[in-house]
């Protein structure tokens, strides 16, 4: 028995081509004297042309230095004629302010035309025929789809409600948008100075530590961690931002106070902020390099009380 073949191929949105004044996101295929050749992605890649007078504002001397095969760039939308397929765009009238709403545009409908193309390929189910049934209903419903989807993750029956969509649909959409949509915590992190000059500091400091780090929950867990005397990390990590800054600053006080009790001293080096793998990944480097330093200097201290 022969395997039914499924067309994955479909624009993103109901209208079948934009509209004068809308902005897209266009991919450069063809340059030529007079403009360039672009395919509209949101679109099923439909051709569409920039003029060189609609490139920049500025006088043009070469499409190549403003146009390169490949790349995805932002335009405008300045006719379309529906009957021939022919659509001419524009660079030099988007405002910079489209851009960022166009790229954020994107990057939610690349996302849900990605589930939905998984989905239409585990049920062998034309694309087109799930975005008529339950994608586009849910573009109309949520203003994005992809802000259906995420609220599918905690209450699918209310998203999906009213849809006509199957229930081997139903199972594999859900189990791409919990996979895919499920939020990830933010992590976070500030810098502090502790520092006790009393007879018993160094329990001082421990303790200060410690009770910074109870002040932490099974949410937002607290981790204080030594970089190099006097200087100290605090990290938690949180679904929100705002909740993970307010776990630090708690933390924060809670060592402020408990040290100046001992007679130490405190201060905010960084006040608590978000932090990405990068920066987790240069910290840990850090602490690993003096790790290494004040290794090799102990062992150089053995060796010379060795030879004396």
């Amino acid at each position: 028995m022969a395997t039914k073949q499924v067309n994955l191929e479909c624009r993103m949105y109901e209208n079948e081509y934009p509209e004068p004044d809308d902005v897209v996101m266009v991919q450069v295929k063809e340059i030529q004297d007079m403009g360039g050749y672009v395919h509209l992605l949101e679109y099923n890649n439909c051709q569409g042309m920039i003029m060189l007078s609609e490139l920049s504002r500025r006088r043009i001397r070469s499409v190549n230095k403003l146009l390169k095969v490949g790349r995805q760039e932002v335009a405008a939308v300045v006719r379309v004629d529906k009957e021939k397929g022919y659509i001419d765009l524009s660079k030099r009238r988007v405002a910079p302010e489209d851009i960022t709403k166009i790229e954020e545009k994107w990057n939610k409908s690349r996302t849900v035309h990605s589930i939905v193309r998984h989905v239409a390929e585990k049920v062998g189910t034309d694309v087109i025929h799930l975005y008529e049934r339950w994608g586009w209903p849910l573009y109309r419903k949520y203003g994005h789809a992809y802000d259906g989807f995420r609220m599918a993750v905690n209450d699918p029956d209310s998203v999906l409600a009213d849809l006509e969509i199957t229930e081997h649909e139903r199972e594999e959409l859900l189990r791409n948008v919990r996979r895919r949509l499920m939020p990830q915590p933010i992590k976070l992190r500030a810098d502090i100075e502790v520092t006790c000059y009393q007879f018993e500091g160094i329990d001082a400091i421990r303790a200060a530590l410690k009770a910074g780090e109870d002040t932490g929950d099974e949410k937002r867990p607290i981790k204080i961690k030594l970089v190099a005397p006097p200087l100290y990390v605090v990290s938690t990590s949180s679904l929100q931002k705002k909740a993970g800054v307010d776990a630090l600053n708690k933390a924060l006080e809670v060592v402020k106070s408990e040290i100046s009790k001992r007679k130490g001293k405190f201060a905010v080096k960084v006040a608590p902020r978000t932090v990405s793998e990068k920066d987790e990944r240069m910290l840990a480097s850090m602490m690993t390099d003096l790790e290494n330093a004040n290794r090799e200097v102990a062992g150089d201290n053995d060796s010379e009380s060795d030879s004396e």
